[in-house]
């Protein structure tokens, strides 16, 4: 009796067909289920205690991408021992190519983002770190790519043809969106190049300036000191010169200082002495020189240069501040007196 069920044909398959298939999936996945919750958790459980992030890793990719892929395939193997119809065949290994390039694509975005974190986070290099966040959507649009155009050249699909009739369309496109590919292209050229990074103050052709913001695909938005937005095209802060105070470690100043021609030969040789003494007393501060510079048209004019020791501009015109208080001061004390433009007419008188 039993043996006349076995030998029954049901859809082109006998009984025990069916039964040999049911048996491959069962004893497949009852090996994979004891191989994930006994030995893969033993080989998680040891990772962890190990501290060992790279075959912490290895054991996730393996949990979550590999597992999947064997579940897949035990049932395919399953499937597979019976006589099917051709379409529904067709069917079944489409539907298989679909979710066994779906699984491997998602096992190598997580591989190379695992790797390059890992790798990154070695090299204890934030900023390449940053880089590639930034890059890894593009990675992820390149692998999808790569992977839907391997599914397609499988499935019989001509992508040579298809994208030869796209050619003219593609050349379209691509000179509409000329300027958004300048500033796609500008923005890899600013997270490679680094020429300024976030929360960089930056001037932009010597009249604009402000503390970088946001660095995106097409624009970079930047705060300027009076705190209004400036939004600037990626390709604009790329053929412009720039100026990055990230890394200044001091400030170097010039000025100048005018007094009247009225003043004595002694109070000009001292004016040196006194700004050097202004300069160095305001402390973090560098003396380099002060000298008698010129003879002006409407004053006597000295030159001075120092250094601050920091990069704040704040302390630089505290600094600066404190500096002119004190040249002005010891200037009262010796009736020296600024100069300012005037001018002196003389009138001769006719004589009769």
């Amino acid at each position: 009796m039993a043996e006349n069920i076995l030998k029954y044909k049901l859809a082109g398959n006998a009984v025990s067909g069916y039964v040999a298939s049911l048996a491959v999936i069962i004893g497949g996945f009852l090996i994979l289920w004891i191989f994930r919750h006994v030995f893969l958790n033993r080989l998680k459980a040891w990772a962890k205690k190990a501290k060992a992030e790279i075959d912490y890793l290895v054991v996730a990719g393996i949990e979550k991408a590999v597992m999947p892929i064997a579940y897949l395939g035990v049932f395919y193997v399953s499937v597979t021992r019976l006589s099917l119809s051709r379409r529904f065949l067709r069917g079944f290994n489409i539907a298989a190519a679909v979710l066994l390039t779906l699984l491997a694509i998602r096992f190598f975005i997580a591989v190379i983002r695992h790797s390059a974190g890992f790798y990154w986070k070695k090299k204890e290099d934030e900023t390449k770190q940053k880089i590639f966040e930034k890059l890894f959507p593009v990675i992820q649009v390149a692998v999808w790519a790569l992977g839907v155009i391997f599914l397609l050249e499988n499935l019989g699909f001509h992508i040579s043809t298809l994208v030869a009739s796209l050619g003219l369309g593609g050349v379209a496109i691509a000179l509409a969106a000329q300027g958004v590919l300048k500033d796609v292209f500008s923005y890899f050229v600013i997270l490679f190049d680094r020429p300024f990074e976030l929360n960089d103050f930056i001037t932009i052709s010597s009249d604009l300036m402000g503390t970088v913001e946001h660095v995106g695909i097409k624009t970079t938005r930047i705060r300027s000191l009076s705190g209004e937005l400036l939004v600037f095209a990626n390709s604009d802060l790329t053929s412009s010169r720039l100026r990055n105070y990230k890394s200044l470690r001091d400030r170097r100043i010039q000025f100048n200082i005018g007094v009247t021609y009225d003043t004595g030969l002694k109070d000009l040789k001292d004016i040196p002495q006194i700004i050097e003494a202004a300069i160095k007393g305001a402390g973090d501060t560098v003396f380099e020189r002060a000298h008698f510079f010129s003879l002006d048209a409407s004053s006597l004019t000295f030159q001075a240069v120092y250094h601050v020791m920091s990069s704040d501009y704040n302390k630089y015109m505290d600094i600066q501040q404190e500096i002119n208080f004190s040249i002005m001061e010891e200037f009262a004390k010796r009736g020296i007196a600024f100069a300012f433009p005037t001018q002196t007419i003389y009138l001769a008188k006719d004589k009769e």
